[in-house]
């Protein structure tokens, strides 16, 4: 029995703090990804896919895990916004690629419902700074995921 406690006490404290730590990136991204759908006051169908689907493939998760972490992220979503403590844990764990990536991530789920509403760009904007994306890259983003979704540019007027 002794063997078992000191077993639960030294069994590779590495490993698992390093799971602790990729479960805190994974629960900040959703909940940010939850709370830009949330911006519009609602959580739409695709909205719900889309961040899903993200999560499945960004993170190489099963269906149930998915689903769980999308749980989780609506829970934390509930109650006021803690934008900083996510941003802070993605801005020290993700290179400054998976950052632009995360931003990329957030511009669909906004695009979700082929519109941008002012609160959603606000989102981006203040995300964007906290993660230590540029203006430039986050435009550079957002024009990745217009285009592949097939959405015109509405800050362009057509000749």
């Amino acid at each position: 029995m002794l063997a078992r406690l000191k077993a639960l006490f030294t069994d590779d404290d590495a490993e698992r703090m390093g799971r602790r730590s990729h479960d805190e990136v994974q629960l900040a991204a959703a909940t940010l990804l939850v709370e830009a759908a949330r911006m519009d006051d609602r959580i739409g169908p695709n909205e719900r896919a889309r961040i899903r689907s993200m999560l499945e493939q960004r993170f190489s998760l099963t269906d149930p895990e998915a689903d769980s972490l999308l749980a989780a992220a609506e829970t934390e979503t509930e109650g006021p916004a803690q934008w900083h403590r996510f941003t802070s844990t993605l801005k020290d764990r993700f290179s400054e690629e998976e950052r632009i990536q995360m931003i990329e991530m957030l511009w669909e789920v906004v695009y979700a419902d082929g519109e941008l509403h002012d609160l959603e760009a606000s989102l981006l904007r203040r995300v964007g700074g906290l993660l230590y994306v540029s203006d430039r890259d986050r435009g550079a983003a957002r024009m990745r995921v217009l285009d592949r979704l097939g959405i015109a540019d509405p800050t362009i007027e057509a000749p």
